[in-house]
């Protein structure tokens, strides 16, 4: 049986700019987006063409605003998928959106074609941090949007929450977590704010306009919301996810399994048959890309809206493996998996840091995995960087058996 392939598909449009992103996004960009939807579906074409039998068991819309394209504008881009993709019978499929844009009719049309998730940009339950954050909706659109979706027959929802936003207090995270457990959702994704280059927050923080955010008081909030989160139902199963039983978000443990996944869009990423790629970032340059390609084939997973591509190395896949499956805290680094991946057990081919770090409560040694601790979840750089240093020592007897 061959391994399951999702498919990330990215949207790069939004109406404003979030002062915390630094994603492919464009604000000024709206008048491209029916030529966008069009040129998606020629680049899905060209990826199936080349594709080997393989059942595609998650699709994903991320963005950007995937919630500002309409109905009419996904159905050929569903229509495309189930006709040129083996669609598992469970599939999921998941769509980032805004609050303010889930009407209980888009949201009717949205089920209609095959949607059975939604990522609700929820962010904050703080109208102060929402203005900080440049988002446009209030508490209002997100109760419209959890009841519209539910009545839209909608029972996977996931809200995004941030926390560690300059001049947050402790009770104001306590305010926002309380608040999206109030909604029921299956899943909460919260992540701790990263003041990347190039966003205005970090530009802000930077300027001393807005205080640096607090490291002691951010560990705070994150131990407070695991442990409250824990009392109500939600098993965490990723350092920044929670769910309900049996919903974890399968599209993203794609990623942290560090398994294949085919990137369609203005600047998406992709990873399949050996290879790391990502696209043309520009949209007008992705449509036209698409427009002018005729009847160019690339081998698996390129296409002609490709920018860049690597293969991946035996080293650098055992560093991404190792980089992103520890963040699984409850699957972490599975021994029978690796084993077959690489050659030997990682508690052999990494003895001097499992022995440190299990020694430190760092990490668990398991029989048939290796986790994180829960000491381990807030030092997780720590633990993964610990296992970085000590690639260079089993890269030489890795690339000879490879």
């Amino acid at each position: 049986m061959p391994e399951s392939l999702s498919i990330y598909i990215h949207i790069p449009f939004c109406n404003t700019r979030c002062g915390y992103c630094a994603f492919n996004t464009y604000t000024d960009l709206a008048q491209l987006i029916p030529a966008y939807a069009r040129a998606v579906c020629i680049e899905l074409a060209y990826a199936a063409s080349s594709c080997p039998a393989r059942p595609v068991h998650t699709i994903y819309f991320g963005g950007g605003t995937p919630s500002l394209l309409a109905p009419e504008q996904f159905e050929p881009i569903m229509r495309q998928l189930h006709d040129a993709f083996a669609l598992a019978d469970d599939i999921e499929i998941s769509l980032e959106a805004n609050p303010d844009d889930l009407s209980a009719g888009y949201l009717s049309e949205l089920r209609a074609l095959g949607f059975n998730r939604v990522s609700i940009g929820m962010q904050s339950a703080n109208p102060r941090i929402l203005q900080l954050f440049d988002r446009q909706h209030g508490r209002q659109a997100v109760n419209n949007a959890v009841r519209s979706a539910r009545a839209a027959g909608f029972d996977n929802l996931n809200l995004d929450v941030i926390f560690g936003s300059p001049g947050e207090s402790l009770a104001d995270w306590q305010q926002t977590v309380a608040a999206a457990v109030a909604y029921a959702p299956e899943h909460i994704s919260m992540y701790g704010l990263e003041l990347k280059g190039g966003t205005s927050l970090r530009a802000q923080v930077d300027a001393g306009t807005l205080p640096r955010p607090d490291d002691d008081l951010f560990a705070d909030m994150y131990e407070y919301a695991a442990d409250y989160l824990a009392q109500r139902g939600y098993g965490q199963y990723e350092i920044s996810n929670w769910r309900l039983p049996a919903h974890e978000c399968r599209h993203n443990l794609q990623y942290w399994r560090n398994l294949d996944y085919i990137g369609i869009g203005a600047g998406a990423h992709g990873f399949a048959n050996g290879a790391r790629y990502s696209t043309i970032t520009a949209p007008g340059r992705y449509i036209a890309a698409l427009d002018k390609a005729g009847q160019d084939r690339r081998t698996f997973p390129l296409t002609p809206a490709v920018a860049k591509h690597r293969a991946v190395s035996a080293v650098d896949d055992l560093y991404e493996t190792l980089m992103m499956s520890l963040r699984l805290t409850r699957e972490g680094i599975s021994r029978a998996r690796f084993q077959a991946r690489f050659g030997a057990d990682i508690t052999d081919m990494f003895a001097q840091p499992c022995h440190k770090l299990a020694a430190l409560g760092l990490l668990r040694i398991e029989a048939e995995r290796v986790r994180l601790s829960d000491s381990g979840r807030l030092l997780s750089n720590f633990v993964i960087r610990e296992f970085v240093e000590a690639i260079p020592q089993t890269a030489t007897s890795l690339a000879a058996a490879n």
